[in-house]
């Protein structure tokens, strides 16, 4: 799987490559989505304010608008609960900094208190796995909050007005499910099914080692169709449409697993007939697929209740250390050169960190690149904008737009519009002197970068390596398992199956763990050869398991469809 030959371990130090960082990719086949919803969402909230004349308190309602943004990916009855979830904790972050602002003016205690919070929402996203956007977008708000000057006496009118705007939020995300009550689970099957495909067609092409990223993003989207399904209902009308969806996913494993057996012209149009409202296809095996959904039950009845949240942060401590450093020594650099809106630097720092060190130097690069062009286009906006306060919100919710649009292809593209748009919104109580925001953002955007990055090379992540040998180990515990299966004349029901599955999402886990902490600095040697073999074991069990079951797409078949509606 892994493209890197066998060796004793890496070195500790790693080159911080540009190649690549900028490029753009093709968008999310879902990119207007969020697109609209964003729109959807600010829009009558902030066109109320301007009717009302009172459009200085848009920052309040566009902490429960931009809500909407979240969750996308999500079957709509767990879309629904995490929703409720990102807008309770943006009006949690809201009430901190808008008390905190109520308190004190002093900003070294503001700048504090804001890289806290970027700290703890940063843990509290990456643990729950809420995004994307993650939380950048919290951050922003709180910390922008922070300089508003408050009183005690105020802040339950401006919460509740970000109450209103997350009710608001809330449905906007949730309005398709009566038209396609099944869309994210059906999109996620597909992509799982398009994957597959591509590593399927590239298999024998050349050496296996060149197919490695192919293999690793076909079982990634296969896990991600997985955790989609498994949040559906396991009983009722909509457990039919599960079951049907996990028949398709089961497919893409076993095409993962014996490429050179399957044909990707029918994962593709097994893909394509997921778009739209049509009925789901059928995979044509009835008896295997009885016993490959025995399995699938078989795994959830064994499977262990998640672990508790603080269990789940722990392993997050080095990421939020860098986080609260990182955005407090930006914050602090800005107030030391003058600079009137310190939170552009903390949230520019805020937005830095991923998984590893080299992640985070290329968002860095992509943000500096990003908010650079950004002020320019604000230069180009701003006198256009200036003519009315209604052109004003016009020109937000048009890059508003743009910035949910473009930034699948690469953040750096997103940046371009979400800088401008920050700006305008900062004129939303009075019109500014356009070169002085443009100056004050473009001194905030490299500092914030650049202490910013400082912080995530002080601060490593030394336990990286040490799940590598946990996700080592649990991987070769799940190959042994398939493999004394295998060695059975006749193992249980669904046994097999699911130690198949199991097998292939711990080398899911494995390959994660591994790309991550490959990316950190100064970190100690990787077990690499033990990593290598323990996929390539593994990935050898998976086939021989396939075989085992003899499900073997029929070549040439044509494509049918399961009695099942979305």
């Amino acid at each position: 799987m892994s493209s890197a030959s066998p060796t004793s371990g890496t070195s500790p130090v790693r080159r911080l490559s540009l190649a690549g960082v900028l490029r753009l990719r093709r968008p999310s086949e879902i990119w207007f989505k969020p697109a609209l919803s964003s729109v959807a969402a600010v829009a009558p909230p902030n066109l109320l304010l301007l009717a009302l004349g009172r459009l200085d308190l848009a920052m309040y309602t566009m902490a429960g608008s931009l809500c909407a943004l979240y969750a996308h990916n999500r079957p709509y009855a767990a879309r629904a609960r995490t929703l409720a979830w990102v807008v309770l904790g943006m009006i949690g972050g809201l009430a901190v900094a808008l008390v905190t602002a109520s308190l004190t003016r002093d900003a070294v205690v503001l700048v504090t208190v804001g890289a806290l919070l970027a700290a703890v929402q940063k843990a509290l996203c990456d643990a729950t796995r809420v995004g994307p956007p993650g939380n950048v977008v919290l951050t922003f708000i709180s910390s922008a909050a922070l300089f508003v000057p408050q009183s005690l006496g105020q802040i339950p009118g401006h919460l509740a007005l970000a109450a209103a705007a997350g009710v608001w939020a809330w449905l906007v995300g949730m309005a398709p499910a009566p038209i396609r009550p099944h869309g994210p689970e059906r999109r996620a099957t597909a992509q799982a099914l398009n994957a597959a495909a591509a590593y399927a067609a590239a298999h024998g092409t050349g050496a296996d080692e060149d197919h490695a990223p192919a293999r690793a993003a076909g079982y990634a989207a296969v896990q991600a169709a997985w955790q989609t399904l498994l949040a559906l209902p396991a009983t009722g009308a909509r457990a039919t449409t599960r079951q049907a969806l996990e028949r398709l996913v089961v497919r893409a494993e076993v095409a993962l697993a014996a490429p050179a057996d399957t044909d990707p012209e029918r994962l593709r149009a097994w893909a394509h007939a997921l778009r739209g409202a049509g009925r789901i296809p059928r995979t044509g095996d009835a008896p295997a697929d009885t016993d490959e959904l025995l399995g699938v039950d078989a795994e959830l009845a064994a499977r262990p209740a998640p672990p508790p949240l603080w269990r789940r942060l722990g392993p997050l401590a080095p990421i939020a250390a860098r986080t609260a450093l990182g955005c407090a020594l930006a914050g602090y650099a800005s107030l030391a050169l003058g600079i009137g809106r310190p939170y552009w630097a903390l949230v520019t720092a805020a937005a830095l960190y991923q998984a590893n060190l080299t992640l985070t130097w290329s968002r860095a690069v992509q943000r500096v690149v990003g908010n650079l062009a950004g002020v320019l286009l604000f230069a180009a906006i701003a006198p256009l904008a200036h003519l009315g306060q209604a052109l004003l919100v016009l020109c937000c919710l048009a890059l508003n737009f743009g910035a949910e649009a473009l930034i699948t292809r690469n953040y750096w593209l997103g940046s371009v519009c979400v800088t401008p748009m920050a700006l305008l919104v900062t004129e939303f109580a009075g019109y500014q002197a356009t070169g002085d925001l443009m100056t004050e953002r473009a001194v905030d955007t490299v500092v914030g970068a650049l202490v910013g990055f400082l912080a995530a090379v002080v601060v490593t992540n030394r336990r990286a390596g040490n799940r590598v040998e946990q996700a080592v180990t649990a991987a070769d515990r799940a190959r042994e398992r398939a493999a004394r299966l295998l060695a059975e004349p006749a193992p249980a029901p669904g046994a097999l199956e699911a130690a198949r599955r199991g097998l292939a999402v711990a080398l899911t886990d494995l390959r994660a763990t591994a790309d991550g902490a490959a990316g950190e600095w100064w970190g100690r040697a990787l077990p690499q050869e033990r990593v290598v073999l323990a996929e390539r074991s593994g990935h050898r069990t998976l086939a021989e398991a396939v075989r085992r079951q003899a499900v073997r797409p029929d070549r040439g078949a044509g494509t049918r469809t399961e009695d099942v509606r979305p």
